[in-house]
This record gives C-alpha cells, structure tokens and sequence, in this order.
C-alpha cells in the first residue's frame, strides 16, 4: 500500500505540519468509483490550487447510500490506491460517513474544493459550517461535461445487451 494513504489521524498531524512549514493544504473528497478523465483533469486543477493535495475517499458503505444498489465498483482499498498512484496526489484519506465533516477537521485545509455540480447552496450544511468555522477558501470547479461515472456505468450496460 502507499504511503500516501493515511488514516484521520495521521492527515492531522501532517496537515499540522504542512501549515507549521507555511504550505497551502487543498482538500477535496468524493467517491471517485471508476476513475476517468473528467476526475483527472478535477483534481490536476485542485492541486493546482496550493501546494499539496489530500482526496477523501468515500469508504464503500458510503458509496452504496449514496449512489445506491451496486455500487462502488471498485473497492475502497483500490481507489485509494489509483488515487495515490496520481503523481498530483499527495495524501489519501478513506472516511466512511457520507459526509466529509470528519475528513475535513483533520485535514484542515487552506482550500477545500468540489466540483461545478455543487455550490453554496448544495454544499452540505455541516461542511460548510466546519469550513467557514475554520476559515477554508471554498473553491468550485466547473464540472467536465460528458464525464461521469453513472454515464460510463450507462454505456457500459448498453453495450453489454
């Protein structure tokens, strides 16, 4: 496995450190559950951001609530690691909750970012509450249109009948 994937408590210590050295922590998190190019390019223009990067990663019982019956197709313990295996990927972090409250405390980040399909608005309450409380820039980057999982998932079913 690689070291770039960590537990909570390992992401707090580190992302201590990080601001302790005066870096610029951005934080993402999501389900990343068949990694295509629309998740790439979203998290190459994270990383850009600041000086690192740490992805929290639904574990699979938070996938399954949240996209429902099948799903993940990939475990969690392999998506970390494509995850890691990403060179603009510095730490990876698998949380169970559906939500990245936890994840977001221990990471602490300078920038936290989701993707154009969320906004103000549609950003869970909680989040957004932790991320003002610790005074995170939130950024969104506009969603890659034609990329999707569930979309891939769709075409994938097609061509199989």
């Amino acid at each position: 496995m690689s070291a770039k994937i960590v537990g909570l408590e390992e992401l707090s210590e580190r992302s201590k450190q990080l601001r302790a050295a005066g870096k610029k922590l951005v934080a993402t998190n999501g389900c990343f559950d068949l990694l295509h190019v629309g998740h790439v390019r979203y998290l190459q223009a994270a990383r850009a951001l600041g000086d690192l990067l740490a992805v929290g990663l639904n574990g699979d019982r938070s996938v399954r609530e949240l996209k429902g019956k099948g799903r993940p197709i990939t475990p969690e313990h392999d998506r970390a690691e494509i995850l890691a295996a990403l060179q603009f990927v510095d730490l990876v972090t698998i949380f169970p909750e559906m939500r990245a409250t936890q994840f977001i405390a221990a990471s602490h980040p300078a920038i936290y970012v989701k993707g154009g399909d969320y906004s103000p608005e549609t950003l869970d309450e909680q989040e957004r509450a932790l991320l003002n409380k610790i005074a995170a820039e939130i950024h969104f980057i506009p969603f890659e249109a034609g990329y999707s999982t569930s979309g891939l998932l769709e075409q994938i079913r097609k061509s199989a009948s």
